[in-house]
């Protein structure tokens, strides 16, 4: 292999090489390429570091299309997904918006370059406490993150204008939808079977009526809580 072909390959998501240039060839090559057009998404995927985001050991497979561990057996989502997620809810700069399940906090510092403020619910508390250091990190100062459980959101700071929930569930849980406000979007994995569903945008109208779009096949880890599957909510 020449030093030509080294360079175009680790451009390409390959191990190694420039976190930049890496971070620039992931959102040209993995989500421009697979559809993302929305010029606000795109920008804010190539200005966070996700290299801040994953285990230990893992940095160099940052910008590969892929999950990657975190704290706590859990995983970071694959860039491609946060970025869908991102263009389904048609963040707007005014919008306040709930992350459901912040994980290591990756999606909410994408996130909080779209939106005014952006509030992140995980049921972890070490987890939580992860997301706060590494947001805090990487300069993302509109973020607050919460502990408790996701599928009952947060209702001493609803409405929100946009709710993106990173896990599936078999329906999309009622508190959820009663604290999104009129003209707002959720985005959420639903599907009668743990690792396969379908992504789904709720608008609601300004009469309080909802309306659904389907984004298209999706695999998600399965929502846990009081309105998620049934028997996760001890």
């Amino acid at each position: 292999m020449t030093s030509d072909d080294h360079a175009r390959r680790v451009g390409q998501g390959e191990p190694g090489g420039d976190p930049d240039h890496r971070r620039a060839a992931m959102v040209t090559n993995q989500i421009a390429g697979r559809g993302i057009m929305d010029p606000r998404v795109l920008d804010a995927m190539g200005r966070v570091p996700r290299e801040r985001f994953v285990a230990p050991g893992y940095q160099a497979f940052a910008y590969e299309d892929r999950p990657l561990p975190i704290a706590e057996g859990q995983t970071i989502s694959q860039p491609y997904v946060v970025a869908l997620m991102a263009e389904g809810g048609r963040i707007r700069r005014e919008d306040k918006l709930l992350e459901v399940g912040t994980g290591s906090g990756y999606a909410a510092a994408v996130y909080a370059r779209l939106a005014r403020e952006v509030h992140g619910i995980e049921r972890l508390p070490a987890l939580a406490e992860t997301a706060r250091r590494n947001l805090t990190a990487a300069g993302a100062g509109n973020v607050e993150v919460h502990e408790g459980d996701g599928s009952l959101g947060l209702p001493e700071h609803a409405p929100f204008d946009v709710i993106l929930v990173a896990a599936g569930g078999p329906r999309i849980p009622a508190a959820l939808k009663e604290q999104l406000a009129p003209g707002g979007r959720l985005v959420m994995p639903v599907g009668t079977g743990y690792g396969r569903q379908t992504l789904i945008r709720l608008r609601r109208d300004e009469t309080g009526g909802f309306v659904q779009d389907d984004l298209g096949a999706v695999s998600f880890v399965p929502l846990v809580g009081r309105q998620a599957w049934p028997g996760t909510d001890g």
